[in-house]
């Protein structure tokens, strides 16, 4: 074993972009960052290294073919020493939420268990792997306005449910442009099951939720000016969607920058709330 490879093994870059997104969440929900907040990007940050390392616990046989240099092929992290540092992170970030509220904690706790289990088994289950990530994305938002009760939570599930609904549409059509790699790996994705045309629908019908959830009047700047431009980033997402509900091909899709467009329309939407917490 070597040292590095447990620093390597978390993808130190991802986890601390997780840790600090966090802030956001409580910015969305308050309007400001206090001191408190800043605990919470320790919590997530142990979690989303927790759930790095358990993915590449899990994923070990095929990284010694597809990528043998990552930590664990390379023998740099062995795969007992993986499981049980993998369970260490998840408990530092369960044993800071303690000193946070009771509503962080059970996040925290239920997060690091769906963080497993993904790992270990849902990525496998077509679609409902597809939710976990998209739920996992949104949450670093719900998380954040925990910090500040009930309350700071709704305030942010408006936000959350973009992100849950455009990143499943999102996922769903790089689903369809992976096919060809997915059916050599021996993956059984949704689109290898029910088809091009029905996984589009499918990522359509995410999309235009996202955009419903987008219009739900429990915000504190819910009015015009917000209607309006979100209404803009509502666009990008249903373009995205609507280029891949054309497509009846994985080229076609690849071609149409579709989860490019979602991708930005998620980002728009982000904006928009923040722009929003701070003036509003």
């Amino acid at each position: 074993m070597q040292p590095t490879g447990f620093f390597t093994i978390i993808r130190p870059l991802n986890s601390c972009v997780a840790g600090i997104a966090v802030l956001l969440g409580y910015l969305i929900a308050v309007g400001t960052i206090a001191a408190e907040a800043f605990l919470l990007v320790p919590v997530v940050f142990f979690a989303t290294a927790g759930g790095n390392v358990i993915n590449d616990y899990y994923d070990r046989e095929i990284d010694r073919i597809n990528r043998p240099n990552r930590p664990i092929p390379s023998g740099a992290v062995t795969p007992v020493a993986a499981r049980a540092y993998s369970a260490v992170l998840f408990l530092a970030a369960i044993g800071l939420s303690t000193f946070t509220n009771p509503l962080c904690m059970a996040l925290a706790v239920f997060n690091s268990l769906l963080l497993w289990a993904y790992a270990a088994r849902l990525k496998k289950v077509p679609l409902v792997g597809n939710l976990a990530v998209a739920y996992l994305a949104a949450n670093i938002f719900l998380f954040g306005g925990a910090l500040a009760g009930i309350d700071g939570l709704l305030q942010n599930v408006p936000l959350a449910g973009i992100v849950v609904l455009a990143m499943l549409s999102r996922e769903l059509l790089k689903d369809v442009e992976d096919m060809e790699g997915d059916a050599e790996g021996g993956a059984r994705t949704l689109p290898m099951i029910v088809g091009v045309r029905a996984t589009a629908a499918v990522a359509l019908a995410a999309a235009l939720g996202a955009v419903i959830m987008s219009y739900l009047p429990l915000m504190r700047w819910w009015g015009g000016a917000y209607l309006a431009a979100i209404t803009v980033a509502d666009l990008v997402i249903l373009a995205g969607a609507l280029r891949g509900f054309r497509c009846g091909t994985p080229a076609c899709i690849r071609s149409s920058c579709a989860t490019g467009l979602l991708k930005g329309g998620m980002f728009a939407a982000l904006l928009v709330f923040i722009i929003a917490a701070i003036f509003v």
